[in-house]
């Protein structure tokens, strides 16, 4: 017998569902004999690749993590006491193995349906009311990209917002953190706003063409100052006024909004987030309740549901740029879902007490290390302040001798100058020790040349700060910050609330343009590794030299992939991926003295982030039509770019549409472009279809961000993080964004966030997916994604109507059922979409990009059983919906118009709907045996944004609650 050999375990057959025996059955299904003559029908032969992706060879997961434990070993870790908003800091184990590290929360979509999305949502409850409490303010959102996002994001909001003509001017302190007016100079810039950079204490305030302002809280240097006079004058002279603060010293420093701050804003990395070379964190914003029409982001409030029971869901969410599109001041799209999860989590199991703690503890040991360093002779300059010092030295020569001495020892500082000096800077973190103050005040010993002392702590250090300096306001005083901080309760609250969510670890999450894919356990460990998480993002650029080869292999895998000359992976969400590439073109058309050029073509059938983002970036929009078919109206376009022609500067086109088709007129439509001097920006939000088939490079396209969190593998975590790198084409290059505090590989243009490299720890995720996919494995992965979609296709289109398709009559990766037809039964696309979870299902994408309509995606990674429950499902929906057109069923008083149906309601003494208990909750054999049961029946999300509440519930509420009893469900408001 001759045995053959071959690898036994390859990774592709891990991540694409259907098996070869599924396959063929799918090909029969949907009429073709192959995959080849399927792809071939439905992706145009003009955009083809000529050849095969050029990837090195597919790795087992052995063997991946093998040669990656080598290549994060080549990171150092050091002490790192450098600061500047990232903090070393512990993660709770406990929270780490059972969010962090669970696919339960990992896996799940941002929470649109609300109803089996109540655990992420009251943990993101919990994370407003922490930075709610923390900061002073009456209103927060659900987290941000980073510090110097939302920074930017107030920039936005108060110059929206002034009433003050012709102030187009902004003070910023010197002592902001350098990479957040970076930001802040960027976002700026194009739409015509000046930073005057100053010092606060010398600030003309009654400049009337200043209408706002933002302060550093403890500044960058670690100072503290009591901003009280400044906002107040600011105030009478019509300014408004923002504070970037510490978490963690607000737990000892009065809040800036008891300072009279109409903003707050910073980063929670250091609430039990690790730094992962900057990324990603969640930034964060409060304000006042006056602003929460305008406050931009997600915020989370608290409803009803239809038996009257709380239930909490997205709330304002007019606010979203689908609605508002060109007219919005943000283009902010997602949140940090999975990472304000954890500071919430890290809030909710150590409490304010052991919060406060670690804060004193911090406090304490800068006052120690300030007086060693004070007896070695050096000077520190700040009066007051909570955990960094900064040392004035006698010369650069000195600071050179310190940094050496430090870096040999394993420690680095911060090293800048200031004021004509050289300074050193040292920030001290919650995992600092009285051992580690004893190892800095040796190294400084040394390089002076004095005998190293034995560091002793005192019990207690009285504090010296000024009274009005001093916190006296209580926090986190909600039980749900004093009731989990044992790790059996806090396991079981984490379990609960997980409980309560559906994810990928249920079932399928169909969203067109979403990409819900697996996200394979193999990519996801490297993730939390300390080699990965542990290095400051400013830390010297030899100390991260794994970090170094993951980007430079990173970047040269995505320009094969996309066909394009060079990558940034600094923007961390799609929408700032957007945003980077427009400032791209740009910088071309400003460098060759083309600042005229400003308008851009958006078709109608756009993301509502593109015209947000070409607006920031100091664009006009013009829209382009659409034909009956969802094709951009190639006759429109061609119009309005003769129109423009002279001050053209790009098209924004998603490929293949928005629609799901493949587009066959796309390179007409790019040379239209190109000939009247424009580029094309390609949203890679659907790039998963283009993967080793076609490219943005091939259509013509210039600039394109690709969403590592749909198509390279990196988990949506509950709606966060993102990362939306960009590839350009050769001469767009050297206009891709630098970086004020590290040399991004020689690039200068301004930062669209506040890290070098963005969200550099998640990065690994998508390395590893590359890596064990290899070119033909990706490749293979596109066609069974087409596969899958157009397999649903088959066998739904007699049921729903596909509203979209190519020539061939094939779709893309998606496609968009037809569901308007049903309003004359009075069944709305919601009923749909809500009843599906009694089905133990997602909804797909509801009313985008055609209101009152599904766009399902199945992606790649779904067994063909998978897609047959999902196909059964929407069968028998239709079937329902029949009975309501036939008459056969009351119009108001149904199945769908009461989903969905929690065990509460099902469990009432007196049942009196017209269809039974099964069919509301077993309405299949596999919703019996594998039964997902939604918390909270369908939620009046009107009367939520009507009486908005958007922390958690009043203690008073919360104790009542336990006496109440559930009431039946009343269904839904008419």
């Amino acid at each position: 017998m001759l045995l053959k050999t071959k690898p036994a375990d390859v990774f592709v057959d891990r991540h694409n569902g259907p098996d070869e025996a599924a396959v063929a059955e799918m090909l029969r299904v949907i009429g073709v004999e192959s995959i080849d003559q399927l792809i071939d029908e439905t992706v145009p032969a003009a955009i083809r690749l000529k050849k095969p992706l050029n990837l090195p060879a597919a790795l087992t997961e052995r063997a991946f993590l093998a040669k990656f434990k080598g290549i994060a070993g080549k990171n150092k870790l050091f002490k790192n006491y450098i600061g500047l908003g990232y903090h070393d800091t512990q993660l709770p184990a406990v929270i780490q193995r059972n969010i962090l590290e669970n696919p339960g929360w990992y896996t799940a979509y941002t929470p649109y349906q609300a109803e089996i999305a109540q655990g992420r949502l009251e943990a993101l409850i919990n994370y407003q009311t922490m930075i709610i409490d923390l900061t002073g303010l009456e209103i927060a959102n659900a987290s941000l990209l980073d510090e110097g996002t939302a920074a930017a994001e107030t920039l936005h909001m108060f110059h929206s917002l002034s009433k003050k003509k012709n102030a187009t001017r902004y003070f910023v302190s010197e002592q902001v953190l350098p990479q957040t007016i970076d930001v802040l100079r960027t976002r700026a810039t194009p739409i015509g706003i000046e930073l005057v950079v100053g010092d606060h204490r010398t600030a003309d305030l009654t400049d009337e063409t200043l209408f706002g302002a933002i302060l550093q809280y403890p500044a960058a240097d670690g100072a503290v100052y009591d901003y009280t006079d400044f906002i107040s004058k600011a105030h009478d002279n019509n300014l408004f006024v923002t504070v970037a603060a510490d978490l963690l010293s607000l737990t000892l420093l009065t809040p800036p909004g008891e300072m009279g701050a109409d903003a707050v804003v910073g980063n929670s990395q250091r609430f039990g987030v690790p730094m992962g070379y900057g990324g990603p964190h969640a930034g964060f914003l409060a304000t006042k309740d006056a602003f929460k029409r305008v406050i931009p982001g997600r915020i989370i409030g608290q409803s009803i549901d239809a038996a009257g029971n709380k239930a909490y869901r997205m709330a304002l969410q007019t606010r979203e740029q689908h609605i508002r599109r060109e007219k919005a001041t943000s283009n902010i799209c997602t949140a940090q879902v999975l990472l304000s999860v954890l500071a919430g989590m890290y809030a909710v199991y150590h409490g304010p007490q052991r919060i406060r703690q670690f804060a004193s503890n911090v406090h304490a040991l800068a006052r120690t290390l300030d007086a060693e360093l004070h007896a070695l002779g050096l000077e520190q300059t700040n009066e007051f302040y909570f955990d960094t010092l900064d040392i004035q030295l006698e010369s650069a020569e000195l600071q050179t001798a310190i940094r050496q001495e430090a870096e040999s020892a394993g420690i680095n500082f911060r090293y800048f100058e200031q004021d004509g000096t050289a300074r050193l800077g040292i920030s001290l973190n919650q995992n600092t020790e009285l051992e580690d103050v004893q190892d800095i005040v040796a190294v400084f010993s040394k390089v002076l040349g004095r005998d190293v002392r034995q560091v002793a702590q005192a019990d207690e250090v009285e504090v010296t700060w000024t009274d009005n300096l001093i916190r006296k306001s209580e926090y986190l005083t909600h039980p749900i910050f004093n009731s989990h901080h044992s790790e059996h309760e806090m396991l079981r609250y984490m379990k609960q609330l997980e409980n309560k969510d559906l994810s990928l670890a249920h079932s399928m999450i169909s969203l067109g343009s979403c990409t819900m894919k697996l996200n394979a356990t193999a990519e996801m460990i490297p993730v939390t590794w300390p080699e990965i998480g542990g290095l400051h993002p400013f830390a010297p650029r030899e100390q991260a030299a794994g970090y170094t080869e993951i980007f430079h292999d990173l970047e040269k895998w995505l320009c094969e992939v996309t066909g394009f000359d060079a990558v940034s992976l600094q923007p961390n969400s799609g929408a700032q991926g957007e945003y980077a590439g427009l400032l791209a073109i740009k910088g071309y058309h400003d460098a060759r003295g083309d600042q005229h050029r400003n308008v851009a073509l958006i078709p109608a059938s756009a993301h509502g982030t593109n015209p947000a983002s070409a607006v920031m970036a100091g664009m006009t929009v013009v829209v382009v039509k659409s034909t009956e078919e969802g094709n951009i109206d190639v006759e429109d376009l061609k119009a309005k770019a003769e129109q423009y022609a002279d001050r053209l500067s790009c098209l924004m086109v998603t490929y293949p549409s928005t629609h799901g088709v493949y587009e066959e007129t796309i390179i007409d439509i790019c040379a239209t472009i190109h000939q009247h001097g424009g580029r094309v920006y390609m949203d890679g939000a659907n790039m998963n279809a283009q993967v080793g088939l076609t490219s943005p490079a091939i259509i013509g396209a210039d600039v394109c961000h690709l969403n590592l969190h749909k198509t390279f593998c990196i988990p949506h975590g509950g709606g966060g993080p993102g990362v939306g790198p960009i590839g350009v084409v050769a001469d767009l290059a050297p206009y891709l964004s630098g970086h004020v505090l590290v040399d991004a590989d020689g690039r200068t243009a301004g930062a669209v966030t506040s890290a070098p490299w963005g969200s550099a720890s998640i990065l690994p995720i998508s390395y590893a997916y590359i890596n064990m996919m290899g070119g033909e494995g990706l490749t293979q992965a596109t066609r069974i994604a087409i596969l899958n979609a157009n397999y649903i296709k088959a066998r739904l289109e007699e049921h729903y109507p596909v509203l979209y398709t190519g020539s061939n009559g094939r779709c893309a990766h998606e496609m968009i059922l037809e569901c308007r037809h049903f309003k004359k039964a009075g069944i709305e696309v919601e009923d749909i979409a809500k009843r599906l979870m009694d089905y133990g299902f997602h909804a797909p994408t509801v009313s985008f990009p055609v209101a009152g309509t599904l766009m399902i995606e199945p992606t790649e990674s779904e067994s063909k059983e998978e897609l047959d429950r999902f196909i059964e499902a929407m069968i028998s929906i239709r079937k329902e919906i029949a009975e309501v057109e036939a008459g056969r069923t009351d119009a108001k008083d149904n199945v769908l118009k009461h989903a969905p149906h929690t065990a509460a309601t099902v469990l009432v003494h007196d049942w009196e709907r017209p269809y039974s208990r099964e069919q509301a909750v077993y309405p299949t054999d596999y919703a019996r045996s594998y039964k997902f049961w939604p918390t909270v029946s369908r939620i009046d999300s009107a009367y939520g944004d009507r009486n908005l509440i958007c922390s958690c519930t009043p203690i008073e509420e919360y104790v009542d609650a336990e006496e109440k009893l559930v009431e039946t469900d009343k269904g839904p408001s008419y």
